[in-house]
């Protein structure tokens, strides 16, 4: 009888442990197998916002789960060096993220640029008679001696302190958010104000209102800066197809610029993606040929 039992008991372990150990097994394959992505972005950057969408919609039609993740610039860099996020997609290149990039050179990579004539510059009314930063100190009251900035974290926001400090100005920059600043911009426009403020293109503010960039003769915000997509380090190795696609991920001028337009008088991002990418088959295919 105690043969028996032993025997008994040992044969319940060994099923246990068969069903266990086949369990993780396949509870394992299931994780390998499915096709997972968390892409970052920053709320009110409009260009990162819109590509960030229609790109979600792609890649849900190509049977991924795809999570947004909204933070700060910074935490999204720290975020994809951690591996928490897979990619960002609105890296500025070579100036304005250059810093970031360089303090996660080995925890982050780049996958492909998806525009190459953006700029970055401060910005005002068409109606301001200036036409150039130089000229900013002669008319300080008239801008309140206050540049109106976006968010403290933001690259530009760092250009811009350098900025003033260059070239002697005896102005403070206002920092909030882009959506905050904006709302500044439609304000004083409205009103006829002098206001200067941190712009760049694309954005959909060029369209909406009748705005000039201020030449900067010390070229204090670079030249034209590619719009880029980095990615957490071994994206590559754990989904060649998803880094060809974001290797292939590229709009001109007039393509980002209607998706722009349209996405900022729209009033749900996924509805006003999906229309764009169902309008755009020959691209999107090329994108994930």
């Amino acid at each position: 009888m105690k043969i028996l039992k032993t025997l008994s008991i040992i044969g319940v372990s060994l099923v246990l442990l068969f069903t266990s150990c086949n369990g993780g097994q396949k509870k394992g394959t299931q994780k390998e197998n499915k096709k997972e992505i968390t892409i970052g972005y920053v709320d009110g950057w409009a260009e990162g916002v819109a590509i960030t969408y229609i790109t979600r919609s792609i890649l849900i039609k190509e049977g991924y789960d795809v999570k947004l993740k909204n933070a700060a610039v910074d935490l999204l860099f720290a975020s994809m060096s951690q591996g928490d996020v897979d990619v960002y997609m609105d890296v500025w290149m070579p100036v304005t993220h250059k810093e970031k990039v360089a303090k996660f050179k080995n925890k982050i990579e780049y996958l492909g640029t998806n525009y190459d004539k953006a700029k970055l510059g401060l910005v005002v009314p068409s109606y301001v008679t200036i036409n150039s930063v130089s000229e900013l100190e002669a008319h300080k009251d008239k801008f309140d001696s206050k540049i109106i900035g976006i968010e403290k974290g933001a690259g530009m926001t760092a250009k811009t302190e350098k900025l003033i400090k260059e070239y002697n100005l005896d102005f403070k920059q206002i920092n909030s958010s882009t959506v905050a600043m904006l709302s500044e911009v439609k304000k004083a426009i409205s009103k006829k104000e002098w206001i200067v403020f941190c712009g760049w293109a694309p954005h959909w503010m060029f369209s909406r209102f009748d705005l000039k960039f201020l030449v900067d003769a010390k070229n204090m915000y670079g030249d034209e800066e590619k719009i880029m997509t980095y990615s957490r380090k071994g994206l590559k190795e754990d989904d060649p197809q998803l880094a060809s696609f974001f290797s292939k991920f590229s709009l001109n001028t007039e393509q980002i610029s209607t998706l722009l337009n349209e996405m900022e008088k729209g009033t749900n991002k996924e509805e006003v993606a999906q229309k764009w990418v169902d309008a755009n088959p020959e691209l999107v295919q090329f994108w994930f040929k």
